[in-house]
């Protein structure tokens, strides 16, 4: 339909100021938006001044014929309404007048609401329907000429020789219509829930209310999330695309191979921060075996892979023969008692390599120290029915889980993998950036 609807009170400065001679504000909006439908809410005043001399209609129509189109307009009356400062009446009446309104309305259509004609109480109970966002619209306030309180009088008032004279009528007169910026209730209370879904690290959540809200109002940010999102799922294609449309770099580590285990490692300690004890436990054990893959190799110069084969499901598997005769199988043939029969790759084989080539007394201890807490409470979490909690986790290994996660972070140092101490907040300082532009 692509109407533009306005529904405005009726107030003492409508339709022209007797004082100023200026259009008021109801006769200005039309004169600057060119609405296609005017609805006037009227009380028993203004209809009385109405039925004197039709000098509201009369202006619409003359406005029409100097701006030479076609305009709708009806009135609301309330001939019984002589309270006009009561604010709770006005809020109901108007609620269930825009109501019905937008139930004629298609998406294409606009409302615009005047608040600047009528009462202070008609004014307020437009604005707090606004401010409640039931009903979109654009509040329209108009400037007085002289940028002061408007004054009126409807004594001796000459509808037609005002409009003979109303300046607003002059070419190149000045629009003193402003859309009100009024954000709504509901759309501040969903940024407040966005931002707490955010400083708990739950984007899905925040994308998920962020996706109720208009896309114009989250433009600023709707990229951000679903960038937040995509690394904490360890999405790095789509990460490196947000990045680059968002020109957000909220990687610290940027090897390819590299940021793999580091990012890893910071999703795990978001588990642990989020209180997620179960999923923090069972995302150890990958991240150990990787750990300690990429200790041999930068403190050993030992590639696993060289003594494995894949077999037909992906799945890595020591070599019996590949291993045979070298330093690494005999020193895992060492650790049982008839010899080595390992099949698949597990953290305590290569922490066996690492204790058994190692002099660093404090990477031996690390290391086995991180492998007892596999142990000890991996299989409790992926097979037992049970909560989990930073107390269970204490009970089974000795450690709280911030203990853990602190050992994992301290073998990252032997890994080659430049880490500074501020890389590991990396997540707040993003999420920093992104409730900033939130507001």
């Amino acid at each position: 339909m692509n109407k533009t609807i306005l529904f405005t009170p009726v107030g003492g400065t409508d339709p022209i100021s007797s004082t100023n001679c200026y259009d008021g504000s109801m006769l200005h909006i039309c004169r600057v938006y060119k609405p296609d439908i005017v609805i006037m809410y009227m009380s028993k005043e203004m209809l009385d001044y109405q039925e004197k001399d039709d000098r509201y209609r009369y202006c619409l129509d003359q406005l029409i014929k100097l701006q030479k189109r076609k305009m709708e307009y009806r009135i609301i009356e309330r001939r019984n309404l002589t309270k006009v400062h009561e604010f709770d009446y006005y809020y109901q009446d108007f609620r269930m007048i825009i109501e019905k309104i937008h139930e004629n309305m298609d998406d294409s259509d606009t409302l615009l609401l005047n608040v600047s004609s009528g009462t202070p109480a008609m004014k307020s109970g437009l604005l707090v329907l606004q401010t409640l966002g039931e009903f979109p619209a654009k509040p329209i306030q108009v400037a007085t000429p002289e940028e002061k309180i408007n004054e009126h009088s409807h004594k001796n008032y000459n509808v037609r020789l005002l409009w003979e004279k109303d300046i607003d009528n002059r070419e190149g007169y000045k629009n003193r219509c402003k859309e009100v910026a009024c954000p709504t209730l509901s759309k501040i209370k969903k940024e407040e829930i966005i931002k707490k879904h955010i400083s708990v690290y739950d984007y899905k959540a925040a994308i998920d209310v962020a996706d109720t809200l208009p896309k114009e109002e989250t433009r600023n940010y709707s990229d951000l999330l679903y960038l937040a999102n995509s690394r904490i799922l360890l999405n790095f294609s789509r990460v490196d695309e947000l990045i680059e449309k968002t020109k957000l770099q909220c990687l610290p580590v940027e090897d390819t191979e590299e940021r793999k285990y580091f990012e890893y490692a910071l999703s795990t300690d978001i588990k642990l921060k989020r209180g997620e004890y179960a999923d923090f436990i069972r995302a150890i054990t990958p991240l150990i075996v990787d750990l300690f893959e990429t200790i041999l190799k930068k403190e050993f110069n030992i590639d696993i892979n060289d003594y494995c084969e894949i077999n037909g499901n992906s799945v890595r598997n020591w070599s019996i023969r590949k291993l045979s005769g070298t330093v690494i199988g005999n020193l895992l043939d060492r650790q049982y008692r008839n010899g080595f029969k390992g099949k698949e790759v597990y953290s305590d084989h290569l922490r066996m390599i690492i204790a058994g080539l190692s002099k660093d007394r404090r990477l031996i201890r690390t290391v086995n120290e991180v492998r007892k807490v596999e142990k000890n409470i991996r299989n409790l979490a992926a097979h037992e029915i049970i909560s989990i909690t930073d107390r269970t986790i204490v009970e089974k290994t000795g450690y709280t889980g911030e203990k853990i996660m602190n050992m994992i972070k301290e073998l990252f140092h032997y890994t080659g993998i430049a880490i500074r101490k501020e890389y590991w907040d990396s997540y707040d300082d993003m999420n920093q950036k992104i409730l900033q532009k939130i507001g």
